[in-house]
């Protein structure tokens, strides 16, 4: 089915029981805690939580009109109880920012970029400084801070607000584009030229955040995409990344049977290969045509 608006045809929305989504996160092989979590919800008059790794938080049963799809994956840094804590934090501040202020979503022009963004920043600097309020009461955090991708469907756009290096894809057809940006020390220099690539995957730079919720520069980059039923969407954590390339994330979405078993795989692949960090795997996709 499709709506056609003027000259311009847009496929319907995907109902609920078409949208075909899974996440999933692990310690790895090497590590004792896992400093990772992610939240994926369905936003409408309230907001019903669907997967997460966050301890006692509700499922809130709703029947209205799915408004937009929500998902998000942050990374903690700062030591075991500090970068859990920051990326727990982080990802409860924006569910409950956006739980709260669902109603902007009826009344904010999605057609402004530049409007609708304002307001998905608003959620991560609110995020930001939920951590910060954090660290002060309690110095034991140190500088613990956490990377944050959050990623909202409202169709037909997609919009990433992203904060340090957890990544988003798109797999639209035979190619794999990679949507955020790796907010690294390393990837800076790399742009700025004063790095090789080779040089940029080595080092402490590597792995330094130059933007982060909690960090020294806490700036929100918002982007938008137009959707469509065709794309697979994956938002991920570095420990997949490290391990998996991204040939080997585009043949494994292209053979996926449900999103459940790509992210299996996904986490499989990362662990056979050393699995040096924490795994967090979010994929989704409309799942059947009408």
């Amino acid at each position: 089915m499709h709506i056609t608006t003027g000259s311009t045809s847009v496929r319907a929305k995907p109902t609920d029981d078409q949208l075909d989504i899974y996440a999933l996160t692990h310690q790895g092989m090497v590590r004792t805690e896992n400093q990772d979590h992610f939240l994926v919800c369905q936003l409408k008059k309230q907001m019903e939580v669907l997967h997460t790794s966050l301890p006692n938080v509700s499922v809130i049963p709703a029947d209205q009109e799915r408004l937009a799809m929500l998902m998000m994956v942050a990374d903690g840094v700062g030591g075991h109880f500090g970068g859990e804590e920051a990326s727990r934090v982080a990802v409860k501040a924006v569910a409950q920012y956006l739980s709260e202020s669902v109603h902007v979503y009826y009344t904010v022009d999605t057609t402004d970029d530049s409007v609708f963004a304002e307001k998905l920043a608003a959620a991560a600097l609110r995020a930001h400084e939920r951590v910060l309020e954090r660290r002060e009461a309690n110095p034991a955090l140190g500088r613990a801070a956490t990377t944050l991708t959050l990623w909202i469907g409202v169709w037909p756009r997609v919009y990433l607000v992203q904060l340090g290096d957890s990544r988003y894809y798109v797999l639209k057809g035979d190619d794999l584009v990679q949507i955020s940006r790796d907010q690294t020390v390393a990837q800076d220099l790399l742009d700025q030229g004063v790095l090789t690539p080779e040089q940029a995957s080595r080092g402490w730079w590597s792995h330094t955040l130059s933007n982060a919720i909690g960090g020294v520069e806490s700036l929100p980059v918002v982007t938008s995409i137009e959707n469509d039923w065709k794309y697979v969407h994956l938002l991920c954590s570095d420990g997949l990344t490290k391990h998996v390339s991204n040939d080997q994330i585009k043949e494994r979405l292209q053979a996926m049977t449900s999103a459940q078993q790509a992210c299996e795989a996904l986490l499989q692949d990362a662990l056979d290969a050393g699995g040096t960090d924490n795994i967090t795997v979010v994929v989704g996709r409309a799942s059947k045509d009408v």
